[in-house]
């Protein structure tokens, strides 16, 4: 078996993934359904449809490493199905191929707690997305457990950065300011909430693809900056392009009655309990393995802003 590295999924993480690796000089293959616009010189392609057992499986032929870094839209229905069956897909592919796998993942499977969320909080499939990804994990841990692959996952926080649009700190927060309107949270911008920047994400990834194999069999937290509120963040990114920091929070009380006419809405009420307290991870686990220095917010969020506003005046 070669050293090819396998990136499903293209979106920020992925993106930032490969990026990392092919600048190391690593041999990284990069499958989806439809190839991206553009790719590193000497990245090559490969189509995969996730829900697909033969098309992941020729996917996978080949590679020695794969990160399953992939999304689906935002719709509780369709997370139902796709999440167990695309991880029954990958286990098997890299089962049969022998290859390891680094599964990116959210912290929805551990559904409303007060305490700082750490990787032995109790899986808690509260909501049709958290049972939908407590499936998910259940078909790895059980896998890895009977011994028949090497497979670990790199839970996060919701994630920012520069070409992260559908997020919390995304489009509708600095691409909002960018383009000279106000902020729209769901919740309310002054509750603390746990955030990792995109190329520690990916920086994290690549940490797991390079450690020995005993750090697979298990989940762990990417690590972020020390704990900020949205507002603060914001101001941050708000003062490096020269705008005023103005947000404001939709409560989460109504997300359910307004997601009677509004669909996204309806789809986030299930998930309130991320905005409706604070919102803590602890990845003091991982930094003891591998490493703590997180992207200061005073890095990120300007450079996060700045994307946005350069996205503007692109357009």
């Amino acid at each position: 078996m070669g050293d090819q590295i396998g990136v499903i999924g293209y979106g920020a993480v992925g993106a930032a993934t490969v990026e990392r690796l092919a600048a190391a000089g690593r041999a990284v293959v990069v499958a989806q359904r439809q190839p991206p616009a553009s790719l590193p010189p000497g990245v090559d392609f490969r189509r995969c449809d996730a829900l697909d057992a033969a098309s992941v499986r020729a996917a996978v032929a080949g590679l020695s490493q794969v990160v399953l870094a992939i999304g689906f839209p935002y719709v509780g229905a369709l997370w139902r199905e796709a999440w167990p069956r695309t991880m029954t897909n990958f286990v098997e592919a890299c089962a049969a191929e022998g290859a390891h796998l680094v599964f990116f993942d959210n912290l929805y499977m551990y559904g409303p707690q007060t305490a700082p969320l750490s990787e032995s909080t109790p899986l808690q499939p509260v909501g049709v997305k958290p049972a939908a990804r407590v499936a998910a994990t259940r078909i790895w841990m059980a896998a890895s457990q009977a011994g028949r692959l090497r497979v670990a996952a790199l839970r996060a926080p919701d994630f920012y950065g520069p070409g992260v649009i559908q997020a919390h700190l995304g489009d509708t927060a600095f691409g909002a300011l960018a383009r000279g309107g106000r902020a729209q949270f769901i919740g309310s911008p002054d509750t603390p909430h746990d955030f990792a920047y995109v190329p520690d994400c990916a920086r994290a990834v690549v940490s797991l693809l390079d450690a020995p194999d005993d750090v697979y069999g298990q989940a762990w937290h990417a690590p972020s900056a020390p704990i900020r509120t949205p507002r603060q963040i914001l101001a941050l990114g708000a003062a490096a392009i020269g705008v005023a920091p103005r947000a404001i929070g939709l409560p989460t009380a109504l997300l359910g009655p307004l997601g009677l006419f509004v669909p996204p809405l309806r789809e986030l009420a299930e998930m309130r309990f991320q905005w409706d307290r604070p919102y803590l991870v602890d990845s003091s686990r991982f930094a003891k393995r591998f490493w703590a220095d997180a992207t200061p917010f005073e890095i990120g969020a300007p450079a996060t802003a700045r994307w946005f506003r350069d996205r503007v005046g692109a357009r």
